[in-house]
C-alpha cells in the first residue's frame, strides 16, 4: 500500500501545510487528502508541484508499505436516517 507523509517532509523543511498550498496553488482540499491519506490518487503534475515546493523527491512524499489492505473508510452519514 503507498502511504503518505507529507506531514514528515513538511517538518523537516519547518513549512506549514498552508504555505504549502499557497507556493503550489494546489487547492487546501487536494492536500489536506493526500495528507490524512484519503486521497484516491495523485496527479503527476501535483505531485511534481509538492516535490519542487519542498525541494524532495517524490520517495519523500508518498512510501510503500508491505501492507496490502487499505485502510476502512467510514461509511458517510450524508443521506442516513438517525
Amino acid at each position: 500500500m503507498i502511504v503518505p507523509s507529507l506531514d514528515r517532509v513538511l517538518a523537516k523543511e519547518k513549512r506549514s501545510f498552508y504555505w504549502l498550498a499557497k507556493q503550489t496553488g494546489v487547492s487546501h482540499t487536494t492536500l489536506w487528502r493526500l495528507k490524512k491519506g484519503k486521497a484516491v490518487g495523485i496527479n503527476f503534475e501535483t505531485l511534481e508541484k509538492i516535490c519542487r515546493a519542498l525541494r524532495c523527491q517524490p520517495s519523500d512524499v508518498l512510501y510503500l508499505t508491505k501492507d496490502t489492505t487499505p485502510p476502512r473508510r467510514q461509511a458517510s452519514k450524508k443521506g442516513r436516517k438517525s
